[in-house]
């Protein structure tokens, strides 16, 4: 296969990959919002998993939605939409591939998911709780998880040694 249809062919599958996130977690927030609003929360596998419907104006665990609505629509719309653009722009630029690209873009498709709410709506809705007994996650959506795994994908990809940025192992010198 050419180079050239090999790097198309990796960025469809990017493409792919931020809107399909973007999608399924607009597609379970309206789901979420259809079935769980104005309801109590559900509760599965003996209580490890926990459907209930929050809107929040806030960050990560609801940070700073008690800020007045100008500041928090900068903290919230402007600032994310810069640090969106510039991550992206660093990954095309340096021509980010493998792990490294797929973790940006499930990152990336995660934030812009919820920035998208954010701007549309003023809020995010977050339905999903787990944990075991006492010790709990804080309630999240499909974008939080794709941000989460995307930043794993990406510091793995950055510090576990014997990997590059294609994604392939690398010799390093104790292989020699």
């Amino acid at each position: 296969m050419s180079p050239v249809r090999v790097t198309s062919a990796r960025q469809l599958v990017i493409v792919i990959c931020v809107l399909g996130t973007i999608g399924c977690d607009h597609l379970t927030k309206h789901a979420a919002t259809m079935t769980l609003a104005g309801s109590p929360t559900r509760s599965y596998l003996a209580d490890t998993i926990r459907l209930g419907y929050a809107e929040n104006a806030g960050g990560f665990l609801s940070v700073g939605a008690s800020l007045p609505v100008v500041p928090r629509s900068a903290v919230f719309t402007i600032i994310p939409a810069l640090i969106l653009i510039g991550i992206t722009a660093v990954a095309i630029r340096r021509k980010w591939g493998g792990t490294l690209a797929l973790g940006t873009a499930l990152f990336v498709a995660g934030a812009a998911s919820n920035w998208i709410d954010r701007l549309a709506r003023g809020i995010v809705v977050d339905f999903l709780n787990v944990g075991i007994g006492p010790v709990r996650t804080g309630i999240f959506n499909v974008a939080d998880v794709a941000i989460v795994v995307g930043a794993l994908m990406f510091v793995y990809q950055e510090f576990c040694p014997g990997t590059s940025s294609e994604g392939h192992h690398t010799r390093s010198r104790d292989d020699a």
